[in-house]
């Protein structure tokens, strides 16, 4: 099968032919139809993520089950399917419980093992962590549910518990933070969007931002405060800095609450966070790490009736070569929206 392979940390990426993947026990083999390019494959590509290489990067998925390793109950060949980018053991009390996305023993395409940059990726735990996509949802936008969507829809809706009413300040409007934009607006939050690039920030306009604050030197947490009349109920970093970290801890009003989604890779493993503003004002900081298999009904049940349209995300498709070619700019590029890269073409 045809593949993009990474050699190096931080060199080139090449497309060419690899061996097939065959399904681990309990697994299955998927042929992918749609693939999303997502910020974290750049941070694997650039070495803030351990990987064995020769290396497939790719972790957000959609496709059609091609092969079923032995002990698989619920998937059959030909079955239409995603996954979420973090896949549980399905066997330890943080699975029983429906968290796979803290399991200890999780498997990650695309980062663990080789991933969805490819004709076809191998998935463990099939049983525990597939997801049947409904007629009504594409490839395109299933696969944009896998880190993205789903990431946000957990941090908004099961991490910081959003009401409606409340003001949420999402910093980044890339593939995550217009997810969180969109989902928020469709929660019915008050939605602003913080972003340094222009079309960004328009795009964040049209899926539901009610105000937007271009990053351009401006002193964000005062314009959020501005804006909201006391501060955010809820922030969202979907960047991950040190600076859209303490932007939205600093945007956030007294008792707000704080999803760091957007990773913090340093040097030397610390982040600095304003701690201060968070005892003094009693803030809740939380992680989000992705959403297991087990919470996709209701996110799914939003996008069936309409209310969520990840679709409308989807900036382009492109081919293995031209992502290639674009992974690795992402480091220093903001593109507004989700591309997804399709392996046949």
């Amino acid at each position: 099968m045809r593949a993009m392979v990474m050699d190096a940390v931080n060199e080139p990426l090449s497309v060419r032919d690899v061996a097939d993947p065959v399904p681990p026990p309990g697994g299955v083999v998927v042929e992918v139809r749609a693939t999303g390019l997502c910020r974290s494959d750049w941070h694997a590509w650039a070495g803030h993520e351990s990987v064995a290489l020769p290396h497939v990067p790719g972790h957000e998925l959609a496709g059609v089950v091609a092969a079923v390793g032995d002990g698989v109950e619920r998937w059959s060949v030909g079955d239409q399917v995603t996954v979420p980018f973090v896949c549980g053991c399905g066997r330890c009390e943080w699975c029983r419980r429906g968290d796979a996305q803290v399991c200890p023993d999780q498997q990650q395409p695309g980062f663990t093992h080789w991933g969805s940059f490819a004709e076809r990726v191998a998935l463990h735990a099939a049983d525990a962590n597939l997801v049947g996509i409904p007629p009504s949802v594409s490839f395109e936008s299933a696969a944009a549910l896998g880190c993205r969507f789903a990431t946000a829809y957990r941090a908004l809706a099961a991490r910081a518990r959003i009401a409606a009413g409340e003001w949420v300040v999402v910093v980044g409007a890339g593939g995550v933070g217009l997810s969180a934009v969109m989902i928020g607006r469709a929660l019915g939050a008050r939605v602003i969007a913080v972003d340094r690039v222009v079309d960004a920030l328009a795009a964040a306009s049209r899926v539901g931002a009610e105000h937007t604050v271009l990053a351009d030197g401006v002193d964000v947490p005062a314009a959020v405060h501005r804006l909201t009349d006391g501060g955010a109920h809820v922030s969202v970093d979907a960047v991950g800095s040190a600076r859209t970290c303490a932007d939205g801890i600093l945007s956030l009003r007294r008792r707000g609450r704080h999803v760091q989604v957007g990773l913090l890779p340093t040097d030397d493993g610390l982040s600095p966070v304003p701690m201060a503003r968070a005892i003094a004002w009693e803030l809740d900081l939380l992680g989000s790490h992705g959403m297991a298999a087990s919470d996709y009904p209701s996110m799914l049940a939003l996008i069936e009736s309409g209310a969520l349209r990840p679709q409308d995300l989807i900036g382009r498709t492109v081919d293995l070569e031209e992502a290639a070619r674009m992974l690795p700019e992402m480091g220093r590029t903001s593109t507004a929206g989700i591309t997804v890269v399709d392996p046949r073409r």
